[in-house]
C-alpha cells in the first residue's frame, strides 16, 4: 500500500500512501456525474463563446473585458482540472489516484479558483473607478495595468498554493488513505493524516481569510463607494444606466461566493454529512463557471451588441461569398 520514509535527524517515520483512494457513498450517484457531464458541456461551450465573442469584436478588447476573458478561461480551467476527473472516477469506477496526481489535482483546481476568485475582486474594482471615477478611467484602468494586475494574482497564487501543497509532503498517512470526497481534496487530506497537522490548520484557516474572506471584504467596500457614487448623481435615467453596468458583476459574485461562504461557517459550527458536503462543494465548484458566461451574454449591453455585429458582419460574409462563387459559375458555363 505505501512507501515509507525515514527523517534520521527527528528519528520520525513518515509513510506515504503510493494511492489515495477517492470514496463515495452517493445514492443514485451515476445520474448525479450524468449531471455534472452535462454541466460540463455547457461550462466549455459557454466559455468558449464568451471568449471568442471578446477575441472577434474589437470593441470588447477594453481591459475590463481582459479581466472577463481571464474569468472565462478561469472558469473553463477550474471545470477541466475537475469535472472530467470526477466523472472517470466515479461513473467509470477509477477510485485509485497516486500520491503525486492526487496533489497535483488538489493544487490546480484550488489554484483556479483563486484566480477566479481575484478575478471578481479585480471587475469590482473596474466598476469602482469606472463609476466613482469616470474621467480618469481610461488613464487608471488600461490593458497594461490589467495584464499587470491578472499576473500578480497568478504569482501569488501559485506561491500560495505550492506552499500548502508542500505542506502536505510533511505529513504521514499510517492509518487510511480513504479520501471521503469527489477529488483529493485538501480539507481532506491533512484530516487523515496521523502525525502533527497543526501548521496545515492554520494555513487553511490564513488562505480561508485571504482568498474567501478578503475578496468579499474588497467587493463590499468597492460597493459600497459605487452605491455612495449614485446617490450623488442627479438625474435618474443616468443612475440607472450606471447600475446597470454593475448587475452581472453583483450577480456572479453572489452565485461564486454565498454558497462557499455558507458551506465553510456550516462546516465550523456543525458536523456536516460526507454525502451533503460532496453536493454542496461539488456544486459550488461547478455551477457559478457554467453560469458565468450566461449571466455574462444576457446582462451586458456591449456582449450582446457584440454578437449581433459579428452575426451581421459574418452573414453580410457570406452573402458576398455567394454572390461571388454564383458569378464565377456563370463566367464557367459562358466559357
Amino acid at each position: 500500500m505505501s512507501s515509507t520514509q525515514s527523517n534520521s535527524s527527528a528519528n520520525v517515520t513518515f509513510v506515504r500512501p503510493a494511492t489515495f483512494f477517492i470514496n463515495s457513498n452517493i445514492p443514485h450517484a451515476k445520474y448525479y456525474y450524468v449531471f455534472l457531464s452535462l454541466v460540463y458541456v455547457v461550462t466549455v461551450l459557454g466559455n468558449s463563446f464568451i471568449m471568442y465573442i471578446i477575441y472577434l469584436a474589437r470593441r470588447l478588447h477594453t481591459a475590463k473585458y481582459m479581466a472577463v476573458f481571464h474569468l472565462a478561461l478561469a472558469d473553463l480551467c477550474v471545470s477541466s482540472t475537475l469535472i472530467p476527473k470526477v466523472i472517470d472516477t466515479f461513473l467509470f469506477e477509477h477510485h485509485d489516484i497516486s500520491y503525486e496526481a492526487c496533489l497535483e489535482t488538489s493544487f490546480f483546481v484550488y489554484h483556479f479558483m483563486t484566480v477566479e476568485s481575484l478575478t471578481l475582486v479585480v471587475l469590482a474594482y473596474d466598476r469602482l473607478v469606472a463609476i466613482c471615477f469616470p474621467l480618469h478611467y481610461h488613464a487608471i484602468v488600461t490593458r497594461k495595468t490589467m495584464f499587470l494586475i491578472i499576473g500578480i494574482m497568478w504569482i501569488f497564487s501559485v506561491i500560495q498554493f505550492s506552499i500548502l501543497t508542500a505542506l502536505v509532503n510533511r505529513l504521514s498517512f499510517c492509518v487510511s488513505n480513504v479520501i471521503d470526497s469527489y477529488f483529493c481534496d485538501h480539507g481532506i487530506i491533512y484530516r487523515i493524516a496521523c502525525n502533527d497537522n497543526s501548521i496545515n490548520i492554520l494555513m487553511v484557516k490564513i488562505n480561508f481569510g485571504l482568498l474567501i474572506c478578503t475578496p468579499l471584504i474588497l467587493i463590499f467596500i468597492s460597493y459600497f463607494c459605487i452605491a455612495l457614487a449614485l446617490l450623488k448623481i442627479a438625474h435618474g435615467a443616468e443612475r440607472i444606466k450606471a447600475t446597470k453596468t454593475c448587475t452581472s458583476h453583483f450577480m456572479l459574485v453572489a452565485i461564486s461566493y454565498i454558497p462557499i461562504l455558507c458551506n465553510h461557517i456550516a462546516s465550523f459550527t456543525t458536523p456536516i454529512h460526507p454525502n451533503t458536503r460532496f453536493i454542496n462543494n461539488s456544486l459550488t465548484q461547478t455551477i457559478p463557471p457554467m453560469l458565468n458566461p450566461i449571466i455574462y451574454t444576457l446582462k451586458s449591453d456591449e456582449v450582446m451588441q457584440s454578437i449581433k455585429e459579428l452575426y451581421k458582419r459574418n452573414k453580410v460574409n457570406t452573402t458576398k461569398r455567394m454572390k461571388c462563387s454564383r458569378r464565377n459559375s456563370k463566367q464557367k458555363l459562358q466559357v
